[in-house]
């Protein structure tokens, strides 16, 4: 099997005994405590559960900044995007050498972590705006990735952590929220050596369908791991619980059984285009997969980004030898009426803009708000009525 990124081995840091889980969440009881961001939250669950490997905890401002600049930290390891625990107020833990973190995700804001304090260190004014540019390529505060990283505060909170918790993911998305181990696992027992990873934080439509199935192809693999985002997202965006409803569906009708694995993390999404794809490929190469398909606009929102610059960001700007999972390039993919099939819009360059099915998203909201269905080439039946059923009856929210 692949090896992780930056070790040999895979290194979780959720405590797993489960008696020394217990002392440790009875022992942080009595430590000075921080409920910390969403955001870092999610790093916490993503480092407990491995997909964050080789780290140890958050990063400190230097290796931030060095981060930022040039992906890579000040002692040399390669990591696209600043993995951090920033607060507005760290009054309260002011000289503490250890500290619980508490959810802020979840009622009464119980412990997710204890952290042991190297560091308390104040961004600057540069510093920040440095990393804003570097990671989102924007400074504008419209961006929901921006306004969400420059709105947690200035306090950089470094050092090692011991995840006590997954927060909400474990208990909400029983059949679903995987760690990077037991997906290293699930995979091995499979007896799958060459692994294609999708990355979602949407239903799959037809396109998205047939996108992993050409890759699972082209690449002859054993099996596809279909990775959805389970964390905070947009406004607009689809809950996770109706994503996961669609993509089981489909999965359950239309692939063979046995070729796909449906998973997801805890993680809130960053929309950061080019930085946020890379950050996919190192945490995919961490739960045993040998490709990501990185497609057009990938984890991009908006018109902030060019539409693969995802996919030469891994070409011009990600050092050979990097990372061990290789990047499966995908174009925008459509039902062609011509040749009555999904195919990449690349591979058919005398169509014109009326041999296409092609929906926006706002055109799918409204029809599925009134009911209209939606058309077989776009979506499955199957996925259009359980998408129909959310949208009459939540209003879309």
């Amino acid at each position: 099997m692949i090896k992780p990124h930056g070790s040999d081995k895979l290194n979780p840091l959720y405590v797993q005994d489960t008696a020394t889980r217990k002392a440790l969440l009875k022992e942080a009881q009595g430590l000075p405590s921080i409920v910390i961001s969403s955001a870092a939250a999610g790093n916490a669950v993503m480092l407990g559960c491995g997909y964050f490997n080789p780290l140890t905890g958050f990063m400190n401002v230097a290796d931030s900044i060095s981060v930022a600049e040039n992906m890579k930290t000040k002692k040399g390891l390669f990591w696209p995007v600043p993995i951090l625990n920033v607060v507005n107020d760290a009054s309260k833990i002011k000289g503490a050498k250890q500290i619980a973190l508490k959810d802020p995700n979840v009622e009464g804001n119980p412990i997710i972590a204890i952290q042991t304090v190297e560091a308390i260190e104040e961004f600057t004014d540069a510093q920040m705006k440095l990393m804003t540019n570097k990671i989102f390529r924007t400074e504008d505060p419209q961006h929901p990735g921006v306004a969400a990283f420059n709105s947690v505060g200035r306090f950089c909170i470094s050092g090692p952590i011991q995840v006590l918790s997954f927060s909400y993911f474990e208990t909400e998305f029983p059949e679903t929220f995987r760690t990077a181990y037991q997906i290293r696992d699930e995979i091995q027992k499979n007896g799958w050596n060459k692994v294609v990873a999708f990355q979602t934080r949407n239903p799959m439509h037809r396109a998205h369908e047939e996108l992993c199935r050409m890759a699972k192809e082209d690449l002859k693999a054993d099996g596809i791991l279909i990775h959805m985002l389970l964390g905070q997202l947009k406004k607009g965006d689809i809950p996770a619980d109706v994503r996961d409803a669609c993509i089981r569906k489909m999965v359950e009708v239309y692939f063979p059984p046995k070729t796909v694995m449906i998973t997801g993390y805890g993680f809130d999404m960053l929309y950061a285009g080019p930085r946020e794809a890379v950050l996919h490929a190192v945490f995919r190469q961490n739960c045993g997969c040998t490709h990501l398909i990185v497609g057009r606009d990938h984890a991009g929102v908006g018109s902030y980004y060019g539409g693969f610059d995802a996919q030469t960001i891994f070409e011009n700007e990600v050092p050979k030898g990097s990372l061990e999972l290789q990047i499966y390039n995908a174009d925008h993919t459509a039902w062609s009426k011509k040749l009555n099939k999904v195919i990449m819009m690349r591979d058919a360059p005398d169509h014109t803009k009326e041999d296409w099915v092609m929906l926006s998203g706002t055109k799918v909201r409204e029809m599925l708000f009134n009911g209209e269905s939606l058309p077989e080439e776009f979506s499955r039946p199957e996925v259009a009525k359980i998408l129909m059923k959310f949208y009459q009856e939540e209003g879309g929210k």
